[in-house]
């Protein structure tokens, strides 16, 4: 299959994810599947700009190689990237993952266009609540959102349970693409 995903932390940048290294674990499985995976870090985190523009470049490292569809993965500030350049560069990317989002920055998720959308987020979320992700989700039009009953920011309770569910859902988005 030629396709790819980019994986983007939070507004401190670093490249382990949510969860207990949840990028990481990601990363293993994919490639186990020949899938190829970045996890990045910005040049200059809590820029959303600049962050948008380093993402948009692994997307297109990505696509030069070879992939077809891109899937975008941001946590916190990340997801705002993710969903940013998700409608940015819609030609290329087939779906969005978000971990405790941001809105603020996803201001154009309605530009998604329906694209695959999968949410996760903390209902103990201590630095952004809830409602942050049920914005997003709004303004997208769609999206499946899961709540991880007793966890905070970092989903660290939720790696299992998250894995499980991402794993699966890249494999659905991945396949709308080989059978195009």
């Amino acid at each position: 299959r030629n396709v790819g995903v980019v994986m983007m932390g939070g507004a401190m940048g670093g490249t382990l994810g949510p969860g207990d290294g949840l990028y990481h674990a990601l990363g293993e499985a994919l490639s186990a599947k020949g899938i190829p995976s970045i996890r990045m870090s910005y040049r200059k985190p809590n820029d959303l700009d600049r962050c948008c523009v380093d993402a948009a470049a692994a997307v297109q490292l990505l696509v030069g190689s070879g992939a077809d569809s891109v899937v975008l993965m941001g946590h916190s500030f990340g997801g705002a990237v993710a969903v940013r350049v998700g409608v940015g560069l819609s030609e290329m990317v087939g779906g969005v993952v978000t971990f405790a989002t941001q809105s603020a920055g996803c201001e154009v998720a309605g530009g998604l266009q329906g694209k695959p959308l999968l949410m996760f987020h903390g209902d103990s979320d201590s630095i952004l609540p809830v409602e942050a992700s049920e914005v997003v989700r709004a303004m997208a039009g769609t999206g499946d959102l899961h709540i991880m009953e007793g966890d905070d920011h970092l989903l660290a309770r939720s790696h299992d349970e998250m894995l499980a569910i991402v794993e699966p859902w890249l494999d659905v988005v991945f396949e709308g693409v080989t059978e195009k």
